[in-house]
């Protein structure tokens, strides 16, 4: 009998833990959990949440080099023309919406800080 996953949550290597949370508020996450070493005020781990999306964010141990970062998060909106303005108003750069033949409704493509690629999209 093959193993049954219950959920499945990614966790990206970030160089900087509070940017990357300051981030992810633009896209609606709030931090569920966070780890902040004894004698530190900085955290070094983050669960950030919305609605059903969840995200782990983790000090990285070394540079982030974007040109290594070979995955894409698909983050979906009810309206991603209203998405696209409210993060372009927030100073982020998301791309132009196209609308190719598997997201009808359109996406956006924007990249975090640490040069993940996130495909904003409406089904």
């Amino acid at each position: 009998m093959a193993a049954q996953t219950r959920s499945l949550v990614a966790f990206a290597h970030v160089a900087d833990v509070e940017r990357s949370i300051r981030f992810y508020a633009d896209l609606g996450f709030k931090v569920g959990n966070s780890v902040v070493p004894e004698g530190s005020t900085i955290p070094v781990w983050a669960w950030l949440v919305s609605e059903k999306a969840n995200l782990m964010v983790g000090l990285a141990s070394g540079p982030v080099d974007s040109s290594q970062q070979a995955i894409l998060f698909y983050l979906y909106f009810d309206d991603i023309k209203q998405t696209r303005a409210a993060l372009v108003e927030l100073g982020h750069g998301p791309g132009e919406i196209k609308y190719p033949f598997y997201m009808p409704g359109g996406e956006c493509r924007l990249e975090d800080p640490d040069g993940y690629v996130l495909m904003l999209a409406q089904i």
